[in-house]
C-alpha cells in the first residue's frame, strides 16, 4: 500500500507566509484534492508534495508497504502534469517523450508511448513538432509524459486547463481510471474535478 503523509508543511518567502500547517494522510485507491484562491498556494502545495522544493517546516513522508522512502528515490513513484512543465517545442512528440524515458531510465517505454499517445487522441501526431501542436494537444502530451512509467502518485495542477471539451473527457476517464490503482492529488477549484476527491484540503494563502 503506497502512501503520503504530510506532517505541518509550512512554506515562507521572505516575510510572506504561503502555507500553514498543512496535515493529511492519502493512500492509494484514493483522491486528495487541493483547493483555494489563484494564488493561495495550491501549486506551491503540489511542487512541495512532489518534492520539486522542500518546505520551510514539517515534513513530506512516502511510504511504501509501511516502508519509508528517501528522498532520492521518490521520483521513482510521481507521475506530474501541471503549466510549469516544459515542452521542446522544435522536437517531436516522440522525441520528447524518449527523452523523458531515458531520463527516468525508464525500460520497454517505446510500447508505452503508444498506448499512451493513442488513449490521449494523439495517435497519428507523435512524429510532428510539439510546436504544430494545439495549446489542447500539448496538455495531452503533459498527460502522456506524467502516465509514463506507471507511477504511483499522479500529482496534477489544473488538470482541466487548455482542454477542450473531447479533451476534458479523455482526462476525467483517465484521473477516473488512474485512482482505481493509485493515489491522485489534484489541485483544482473546479467542482466536476473534486467529485473524485476523498479529502480536501484548502488553502488560503
Amino acid at each position: 500500500m503506497f502512501e503520503i503523509i504530510a506532517e505541518n508543511i509550512c512554506k515562507e518567502y521572505a516575510e510572506l507566509t504561503v502555507l500553514r500547517n498543512i496535515n493529511f494522510k492519502v493512500q492509494e485507491g484514493q483522491c486528495l484534492a487541493v483547493t483555494g484562491p489563484n494564488g493561495s498556494g495550491k501549486t506551491t502545495l503540489i511542487r512541495i508534495l512532489s518534492n520539486l522544493i522542500r518546505p520551510s517546516a514539517g515534513a513530506v513522508i512516502y511510504q511504501n508497504n509501511g516502508q519509508k522512502i528517501k528522498d532520492e528515490e521518490k521520483y521513482k513513484y510521481i507521475g506530474l502534469t501541471g503549466p510549469y512543465l516544459e515542452l521542446y517545442e522544435d522536437l517531436t512528440a516522440r522525441e520528447n517523450l524518449n527523452f523523458f524515458a531515458g531520463m527516468r531510465r525508464l525500460e520497454n517505454s517505446s510500447a508505452a508511448i503508444t498506448e499512451l499517445t493513442a488513449r490521449l487522441g494523439l495517435q497519428g501526431r507523435e512524429d510532428d513538432t510539439v510546436k504544430t501542436y494545439s495549446s489542447g494537444m500539448k496538455q495531452r502530451l503533459k498527460y502522456v509524459f506524467a502516465l509514463l512509467g506507471n507511477p504511483k502518485v499522479l500529482f496534477v495542477d489544473e488538470p482541466r486547463s487548455n482542454l477542450d471539451e473531447e479533451g476534458i473527457e479523455k482526462i476525467t476517464a483517465i484521473l477516473a481510471d488512474f485512482k482505481k490503482k493509485g493515489l491522485l492529488i489534484l489541485a483544482t477549484n473546479d467542482k466536476d474535478d473534486l467529485q473524485l476527491a476523498d479529502q480536501i484540503v484548502s488553502v488560503d494563502g
